[in-house]
């Protein structure tokens, strides 16, 4: 079995030529999407706990102090630790609640998040889906989230999940606007919606360089929006603590507390993955035009740690946001995308077509 980090497609192709050899095209599709799911599964728990890990160390070099130390080498182990504890947890169901959509709430959250990772390509080779209208389907599953979060606040039967999770609505649906902007802005540039087309055509330059003022512009806009749409700080008002004690999973404990949560820090991979895949070249290396040298040494950097290291560094960037700014009100929120976002991007998006008509990019 040929593995070549560089490139998967023949990894994944031997795999499949070997089951193909053994078993009926049936059992080798099971067999097939039962590894794949197996392997986000491992991804995003492993993933999700590095997340958790990592915010806390850089939530406390911001604010001066150590973070968690105790368990573990430099605090290695505290998000297993606490992993295990809400495992652990008893299930209580509020006595009032909609069982059956209390229930649902959490499962609808977490698979969407799973459903837009499955298109997002790790690397050549690294990806479940492939079609010609990737970024539709982003945004249009992507979207479905909130479904659980306006069911979760109102099963539970309680008048500060509801409170939150109707602020939450309302901001997501507001900032789903300015992300599906931005990302046509760059579809304009790119030509093309499948998501492997976009990889491809920064092979040469990164859209955010190639793209000129209107790339930056909208990898700007992104960020911010996406990190609304996440109900992330500072537009945590959705979750806020001081007011909702935990916003629209206030009456969820354990596993079903964790996939909320659990989804919050997917959610945040997604966002940077697409702002890398969109605007950062995804795996991509760093390419100058003609500087064959810098090129050639850049092209013995894999691509699965290019696309890493741009998504971390994506995720620093939003990880400073939220702990740099102080949450906004409700009205501040919804006035930055409706009286300034939108707008920007509705003429981002003119700037741009006119880039590309008159040949303006690199």
């Amino acid at each position: 079995m040929a593995f070549n980090i560089y490139d998967f497609t023949t990894f994944t192709k031997s795999i499949h030529d070997g089951l193909s050899s053994q078993l009926s095209p049936t059992a080798v599709l099971a067999i097939e999407w039962t590894i794949v799911g197996l392997a986000y599964l491992l991804f995003v728990a492993l993933f999700g706990l590095f997340l958790v890990y990592a915010e806390r160390k850089v939530c406390a070099a911001f604010q001066q102090r150590l973070g968690p130390m105790r368990v573990g080498p430099w605090g290695l182990l505290q998000t297993i630790a606490d992993f295990i504890k809400l495992l652990m947890k008893e299930l209580i169901t509020p006595k009032n609640a909609d069982k059956f959509l209390y229930n649902l709430a959490p499962f609808i959250v977490i698979i969407v998040s799973f459903l837009v990772i499955s298109v997002i390509p790790f690397a050549p080779g690294l990806v479940t889906f492939d079609f010609d209208i990737g970024i539709f389907f982003v945004t249009a599953v992507s979207s479905v989230g909130v479904i659980g979060i306006l069911l979760a606040g109102w099963s539970s039967n309680n008048k500060y999940s509801l409170i939150g999770a109707m602020r939450s609505g309302a901001q997501i649906v507001s900032y789903e606007l300015s992300v599906g902007l931005s990302l046509i802005t760059m579809i304009i540039l790119a030509g093309t919606m499948q998501i492997s087309g976009i990889v491809e055509g920064q092979r040469d330059l990164w859209f955010i360089f190639k793209g000129h003022v209107p790339a930056v512009i909208a990898f700007f806009v992104f960020v911010i929006a996406g990190t609304a749409e996440t109900n992330r700080g500072p537009f945590d008002l959705a979750e806020a603590e001081s007011e909702l004690t935990a916003g629209f999973h206030t009456e969820y404990s354990g596993i079903k507390f964790a996939f909320f949560f659990l989804a919050e820090y997917i959610n945040l991979f997604i966002v940077a993955a697409m702002a890398t895949t969109v605007f950062l070249g995804g795996w991509m290396p760093l390419h100058f035009g003609d500087f064959e040298g810098f090129n050639q040494i850049m092209d013995l950097i894999p691509g699965l740690f290019w696309f890493f290291f741009k998504v971390l560094a994506v995720m620093f960037l939003m990880m400073w946001f939220k702990w740099t700014f102080p949450r906004l009100r409700v009205d501040q929120i919804l006035n930055l995308e409706w009286k300034y976002l939108l707008p920007i991007n509705l003429f981002n998006i003119l700037l741009m077509a006119a880039v590309v008509l008159f040949g303006l990019h690199f």
